[in-house]
């Protein structure tokens, strides 16, 4: 299928797949690369403004540019791409063996050379080659990004099992050689210290298996037909036995019908999970968290609403970034790993919605998790 559009850089779909951008004023060209480009989706321009128009609302994985075009040219052209997305792969197309020009080409990071008049067989084996170099740059960057995490993640464990496994030990070492009478009320204090601390310990590896589980899964979301309502509701019930515990009623009240969403279930859940951990966490015994549910425009919406402390205003910017707690009684004691918030975050924008939260001190938090329907 071919699409020319008047005055508008020219789409040509060959199939799905990798995309290349074919930058040159001289249609023939054009129409040769993407001829010997067959099986890559081919979009065209016939001059380095429109492509960059086009790059606003498109995304290529090679871009391949002329050197001579007017308005703007094929290095002004790769610098700007570069300047802007350095990791951008841009081939730079030159009839010209022009010292001057290769070293401009080399200072703004092209990617390869090809010249003119064009060998189609070079074309084809230089776009194939410069995308492979592109795969094994973005594994690298991939792999990278996931040590880094794992050591971050690992350093954190270390130091919130640190402190609930001394507890325990220091208690034992102390049973083992006599020391302490059952019959003492500071014994029975400290045992039931102990047994705090132990289930802590429960909590922490709990949350180890979700984060090992959901967050070290990278990529694109999982989507499958899925309905928010029946994750709420099965999400909230799992918690309900947290609120309980704590002396907090969760209220839950969801709309009857929610139709089915393209979800990722495991990561809204987690999401949620996260959302309300946090409000039974800072509600008081006798406080009051409520979950509603409801259709919005073209949205669907969870809003979380609590009756705890609520957040001073000059931490608020602050509790979605990574390995954050906020500490209202100042103990630097706080439970948990600092993960959730920003996970949930990132796993609904991962779905193209919206995580907001309100907050006042001793005004309690609302939390506004909001999906797109599709």
């Amino acid at each position: 299928m071919r699409t020319i559009l008047k005055n508008e850089p020219q789409l040509l779909q060959e199939m799905e797949g990798r995309t290349i951008l074919i930058v040159d004023d001289e249609p023939i060209i054009r129409d040769l690369c993407a001829r010997a480009l067959k099986g890559y989706r081919i979009l065209q321009a016939e001059d380095g403004e429109q492509a960059l128009q086009m790059l606003a609302g498109e995304t290529a994985d090679v871009i391949l540019a002329d050197v001579m075009m007017p308005r703007l040219n094929g290095l002004d052209l790769l610098k700007t791409i570069k300047d802007k997305t350095p990791n951008q792969v841009v081939v730079i197309m030159t009839g010209y063996a022009d010292k001057d020009v290769i070293l401009r080409a080399l200072k703004s990071d092209a990617d390869d050379f090809i010249t003119k008049p064009i060998n189609l067989l070079q074309l084809k084996t230089t776009i194939d080659r410069v995308l492979e170099k592109k795969a094994l740059k973005e594994e690298l960057l991939h792999l990278k990004r996931l040590d880094k995490l794992k050591s971050e993640f690992l350093g954190l464990v270390s130091h919130k099992l640190k402190t609930p496994i001394t507890a325990i030990s220091l208690f034992i070492q102390n049973l083992s050689r006599g020391f302490g009478d059952p019959n003492d009320p500071t014994y029975q204090q400290t045992l039931a210290l102990i047994l705090d601390e132990s289930k802590y310990l429960g909590y922490l590896i709990k949350d180890l298996l979700v984060y090992s589980e959901v967050i070290l899964r990278e990529g694109p979301p999982e989507l499958r037909p899925c309905n928010l309502r029946d994750i709420a509701q099965s999400v909230s019930g799992d918690m309900n036995y947290s609120a309980v515990n704590k002396g907090v009623t969760l209220n839950v009240s969801l709309e009857s019908y929610f139709p089915e969403m393209m979800l990722d279930r495991k990561r809204i859940s987690f999401a949620l999970r996260a959302i309300l951990e946090n409000a039974v966490k800072f509600t008081p015994k006798g406080g009051t968290i409520t979950l509603t549910g409801d259709l919005h425009g073209n949205s669907a919406r969870l809003i979380v609403k609590d009756s705890g402390q609520g957040i001073p205003q000059d931490e608020l910017p602050k509790v979605f970034e990574k390995f954050y707690q906020v500490d209202p009684d100042h103990t630097g004691q706080v439970r948990g790993f600092g993960l959730g918030l920003f996970y949930a975050r990132q796993f609904i924008v991962d779905h193209d919605g919206r995580l907001a939260l309100e907050s006042a001190p001793e005004g309690g938090t609302i939390v506004t998790l909001e999906l797109p329907l599709r």
